[in-house]
């Protein structure tokens, strides 16, 4: 007897020997039920195609390919775009399918029973390998019919292959297109900025950083020349005054000489002042005491030869040209004094302006260098963005080139769509595995109700637990042949002969 649910070795020992019967007749009779229910349900046959994706014939080291997203998620797009209605209802047409439920069942439904019926799932990577790209995926079409099953597993493959093929060529071709406007925008901004270093190059001439080492060594070499002619301009004072007092000295010793001969006319006299006067003038102002009386004195002169002009001229002129040899060269060194110095001054000048210059490409050298540097770091960014652009534009014309040769990533078919011979639903050995399993569970789930149902007592522990009375004596069991009864009725016969 089985109490609170618990049971010992000895009850299915019991149960066992006295309803043994029942597991196999469980177990049979559900397997029979199972197969007889298998051969009832509409079969349903599967093809199978195994695509595998191969591998560029140009390795990647050489052509990058354009298309860099993951396979799985590529194919996930592909999935839906082909799993589409637009996309299965023209197969429904072109196969015919559905043909009786047509009338019945909206075309929306039948889209989403073929949708149900294409199973596409990837392929994982080998384990252990290095590679963790996607290999491939496998396309199972289940259907009602081995030779429909087969012909639309065909079609959705090849929806697949060309999906592929145009998905590649169109994102080849706009990453070409794209790459193409970027890079003439980039050649623009290339251009903007070499014209505007150019620019600032000329304008900047002199002051730029490569010149600065060049414009200090020019500013040594000026300042070496300054010198060089201020020592110059200093000398050609010296030899203009030297030979101005020889002059001055011989034209007195002259004048006396002819004083002694001849007595000096006035147009003499009045140019014998006038040379004093031009020399008290280069030596003293305006102002000095010796300046003033010579031009006293010429005034005087010149009151007492009014009237008598163009004879002085005369005798002037002819006395220059009896001018002694000595004094003719003393003015020619003089009057070549004075174009020297007169050069010397036009130089200098020319050497400080030149300084001046020097000076300010200098002082300006770090603020141009600044914006030099700005703006060599503009066209450098520039040109760097357009040379990648440029790589970037040849690469993804070659892999579009790849792509028109198929030479390129592709999708191929390793296994053609299969022709069922067998029924991949419902699988006989499935359904019998499956009902003699459920068979035996049943079996011994009524070997456990017969257990919990049996009430008799069969050990004294089970008379004291439910009679609550104490055991006095109890007989042994005995095995008694009994010609007429069975096991049942000797164990009945045991229990009424110790209770």
């Amino acid at each position: 007897m089985v109490r609170n649910g618990e049971f010992t070795t000895a009850d299915v020992k019991r149960v066992l020997r006295k309803h043994w019967w029942m597991l196999p007749a469980c177990a049979l009779g559900f397997a029979a039920m199972c197969l007889l229910v298998a051969t009832q349900i509409p079969k349903q046959y599967t093809s199978r195609t195994l695509v595998l994706v191969s591998r560029p014939a140009v390795p990647a080291d050489y052509v990058k390919p354009v298309v860099t997203e993951d396979l799985s998620q590529r194919l996930s797009s592909m999935k839906g775009e082909i799993l589409s209605r637009s996309r299965l209802e023209p197969i429904i047409e072109k196969f015919n399918l559905y043909v009786d439920e047509r009338p019945k069942v909206h075309m929306e439904d039948l889209v989403e029973r073929l949708r149900k019926a294409v199973v596409v799932s990837p392929l994982e990577a080998m384990p252990g390998t290095q590679d963790r790209s996607l290999p491939g995926f496998e396309v199972n079409v289940t259907f009602n019919n081995a030779q429909l099953a087969q012909q639309i597993c065909t079609e959705i493959t090849s929806m697949f292959l060309e999906q592929n093929s145009r998905a590649l060529e169109q994102q080849a071709s706009r990453t070409t297109l794209f790459i193409s406007r970027q890079l003439d925008e980039a050649k623009a901004k290339l251009d903007e900025q070499d014209a505007k270093l150019a620019q600032f190059k000329r304008q900047y001439i002199g002051m730029l950083p490569e010149e600065g080492q060049g414009n200090l060594t020019l500013l040594t070499t000026l300042n070496s020349q300054l010198d060089a002619n201020t020592q110059a301009l200093s000398r050609a004072q010296q030899d203009k005054t030297f030979n101005e007092s020889l002059l001055s000295q011989q034209q007195a010793n002259r004048k006396k000489s002819e004083t002694d001969a001849n007595p000096e006319t006035l147009e003499e006299q009045l140019r014998t002042r006038q040379e004093q006067l031009a020399v008290l003038e280069s030596r003293y102002t305006a102002e000095h005491p010796d300046v003033v009386k010579m031009k006293n004195e010429i005034s005087e002169l010149k009151k007492k030869i009014e009237g008598s002009s163009n004879l002085n001229d005369a005798r002037a002129k002819s006395r220059k040209m009896i001018e002694p040899p000595e004094m003719q060269q003393l003015r020619a060194k003089i009057q070549e004094a004075e174009l020297n110095y007169t050069e010397l001054l036009k130089r200098q000048t020319k050497i400080q302006d030149q300084i001046r210059v020097v000076e300010s490409h200098i002082e300006a050298s770090p603020m141009v260098e600044q914006q030099l540097k700005e703006l060599t770091r503009n066209y450098q960014s520039a040109l760097d963005f357009y040379n990648d652009l440029l790589r970037k534009r040849d690469n993804s014309a070659m892999a579009r080139d790849l792509v028109h040769q198929q030479e390129g990533e592709q999708f191929r078919v390793l296994d053609p769509p299969s022709l069922p011979t067998n029924p991949s639903f419902p699988k006989i050995l499935n359904f019998a595995g499956g009902g003699l399993g459920g068979g035996t569970a049943l079996g011994l789930f009524v070997l456990y109700l017969l257990m919990l149902m049996d009430k008799t007592l069969h050990t004294e522990r089970d008379v004291e637990t439910y009679l609550k009375l104490p055991v006095l004596t109890s007989l042994p069991v005995l095995d008694l042949p009994f010609e007429s009864h069975g096991d049942g009725e000797s164990l009945k016969l045991l229990v009424a002969a110790r209770n």
